[in-house]
């Protein structure tokens, strides 16, 4: 597939507008996928690189991909108000998805935005898979917990590097453990919790788990 077309607008946010990209995809796709940045008093923005490569790998099957700038990043309106108000930022993101394409829903996150946006989209019915990538546990005085993958039987990918400062091997296989299937656990070798210098691999591991629990009709393409 040649590159995608990227469109920048803003969408209705509940704090006020919020800054997006969508790479468009192909007429046949069969989702469409969000894609949620890191935690935004860090530097996290949807430029962040583990979030361009997951839109990447997402509309590498032909899906339109939205990232969006969570409330007070760049020029998106509004103010960080510690995870509340951005799962409602995600939910936003997840309604315009869902009036423009009508179409079944991937949530992928990383960091701080899997943390938030997973209690979005774990109960929501329009959400038909879950992407956690770099899924953390304590980070910076912050801890964080997922009770709600325990109800939540929509296929999911939990991957992760294998040195994640934020999370422990052992957290992580916990955390995916205490999920209800289907669900998928990767550890990237090597790999710290931004990915760097695996980025490939991480793009690799997200294809391999669409490609094997959503059987997209095309498979990939670079």
């Amino acid at each position: 597939m040649s590159e995608s077309k990227i469109h920048s607008f803003y969408l209705q946010g509940p704090a006020g507008r919020l800054e997006a990209l969508l790479n468009a995809g192909l007429p046949s796709a069969g989702y469409a996928a969000v894609v949620a940045h890191p935690h935004p008093l860090y530097g996290g923005t949807m430029h962040t690189k583990a979030v361009f490569h997951a839109m990447k790998a997402l509309n590498s099957f032909g899906f339109p991909v939205l990232r969006f700038n969570f409330r007070g990043v760049g020029h998106s309106a509004g103010t960080h108000d510690n995870g509340a108000g951005e799962m409602d930022d995600v939910r936003a993101a997840l309604d315009w998805l869902e009036r423009e394409y009508r179409l079944p829903l991937i949530f992928a996150g990383f960091s701080f935005g899997a943390a938030i946006g997973l209690r979005a989209a774990c109960p929501d019915p329009r959400v038909a898979a879950l992407i956690s990538l770099g899924t953390p546990i304590g980070a910076e005085g912050r801890s964080y917990s997922y009770p709600m993958l325990a109800g939540c039987a929509k296929p999911k990918l939990l991957l992760s590097g294998g040195n994640d400062e934020y999370a422990s091997p052992e957290q992580l296989a916990a955390v995916a453990a205490a999920a209800a299937s289907p669900k998928r656990f990767v550890l990237i070798p090597g790999a710290d919790h931004y990915f760097a210098g695996h980025l490939d691999e991480m793009r690799a591991a997200i294809q391999v788990w669409v490609a094997d629990v959503l059987q997209p009709a095309a498979g990939p393409t670079v």
